[in-house]
């Protein structure tokens, strides 16, 4: 497959620029992979379509606030630092990237907070626009780690084109979110409230956690039209015991396995055996799923509406077969549907 093939003309106006007023009071379209069926629904609708043994695979990164601003020693220019990942704890050391990048050179001293509360020096310039920042701050880790927290900015997309918002805060976390790695949400679990978790729950629904922490390199644009030379920045997943033995219940049981959202369906691709069961996982995944592909573990799959281009709707091209997808995608946008981050969810069964 080529990467041009992945294009469609969506209109700005579809992008969710903020969430809707409840979690789940947003839209969703359920797709049925074997006929090829469409309805119109709303989330709060997905009870009808479950039942006592059905399980749902559910991502519990938690977000950081991973955007920091700050101004470099002696020019005062304003630079802004994306925390992808802690390199080393004892160090200080991050990676992350600068913008504007061109202006960043090793031995730079960055200067964070009104009162320059936190410096970093530039030890590293590992690619052109990313960077290795070690923090020079002497205090215990929990004080630096607070600091950070305290500083940095909720890393909503850019493409939403406004300042981040109290809001945000909290709703660019799913409710079940405990441990912190993130720079990016799993959207599909943004749409569930506690409320719809427990009625599900009280359905015989079982819930399985899974920790994949989303990088940056699903919002990155691709930029190779052969979609097999495509490097994926690699992102840490944990698969426990615990929870692979309730996936692979429901396997054994013949019950439907949903994955919530593109990486936790990255996640049970990366741990299934050759048996078709999951085993236990703890490392790093870069595994990257475009057509065609066979999926060997969720028989259903919750995802919100993705951009042209990205690796989440090639993800979705593989599942619903690449002429359906284009399908779904045109009465998505003819039904005026909302995109991305905020917008609304689609179930496929």
């Amino acid at each position: 497959m080529k990467l041009s093939q992945f294009k469609f003309e969506l209109p700005e106006e579809l992008i969710a620029s903020h969430p809707p007023k409840e979690r789940e009071a947003g839209r969703m379209m359920v797709v049925d992979r074997k006929k090829q069926t469409i309805e119109h629904k709303m989330f709060k609708d997905i009870l009808e379509y479950f039942s006592d043994g059905d399980t749902f695979v559910i991502n519990n990164t938690k977000v950081f606030p991973a955007r920091l601003h700050g101004e470099k020693e002696k020019t005062g220019a304003k630079i802004e630092v994306f925390l992808l990942r802690e390199l080393n704890k004892e160090s200080r050391l991050w990676d992350v990237m600068v913008d504007p990048a061109r202006k960043i050179r090793i031995g730079n001293k960055l200067y964070f907070g009104d009162d320059e509360t936190l410096v970093a020096e530039v030890i590293d310039n590992t690619t052109s626009r990313g960077r290795t920042l070690r923090f020079l701050y002497d205090g215990p880790y929990e004080e630096f780690k607070a600091t950070l927290k305290r500083l940095g900015e909720t890393p909503l997309p850019k493409i939403h084109e406004r300042e981040v918002e109290p809001e945000d805060d909290e709703r660019f976390q799913t409710i079940y979110a405990k441990y912190e790695g993130a720079v990016a949400a799993p959207t599909a679990g943004l749409h569930f409230s506690r409320e719809l978790m427990k009625r599900l729950e009280i359905l015989g629904v079982n819930f399985a956690e899974i920790t994949l922490h989303t990088g940056l390199g699903n919002f990155r644009p691709i930029e190779v039209e052969d979609l097999t030379k495509h490097k994926v920045d690699s992102e840490e997943l944990v698969v426990t015991p615990e929870a692979a033995e309730i996936i692979n219940q429901a396997i054994e049981n013949r019950n439907k396995l949903v994955a919530v959202g593109t990486t936790s369906m990255k996640a049970l691709e990366s741990a299934v055996s050759i048996t078709g069961r999951i085993k236990p996982y703890k490392g790093w995944t870069n595994k990257f799923i475009f057509p065609p592909y066979e999926f060997k573990t969720a028989n259903a799959m919750i995802t919100n509406f993705h951009l042209p281009y990205s690796p989440m709707f090639m993800m979705v091209t593989a599942y619903l077969g690449f002429d359906f997808a284009f399908e779904v995608y045109r009465q998505a946008i003819k039904e005026k549907y909302q995109f991305f981050t905020y917008g609304d969810a689609m179930l496929i069964i």
